[in-house]
């Protein structure tokens, strides 16, 4: 959550509106990434089948986003 607001910030405080929108860009994708392998390492350390689905269901929105974002 804090990483959401570091992103936020740094999109707010960027100097040159299209320097800021390349920046948020790359944080944005960077952001969603990391969630992504981190999701993926919980996987692989185990995980009962409730988790399971919830870990599968936040893997697609995320992948979604992805897509969405980094280009």
């Amino acid at each position: 959550m804090t990483r959401l607001w570091i992103v936020a910030l740094a999109c707010l405080l960027a100097p040159a509106a299209g320097t800021a929108r390349s920046n948020c860009d790359k944080l944005a994708c960077n952001e969603v990434k990391e969630e992504i392998r981190d999701i993926e390492a919980r996987m692989r350390s185990g995980y009962s089948r409730s988790q399971g689905e919830k870990y599968e269901a936040k893997l697609r929105k995320l992948k979604r986003k992805r897509k969405a974002v980094c280009r």
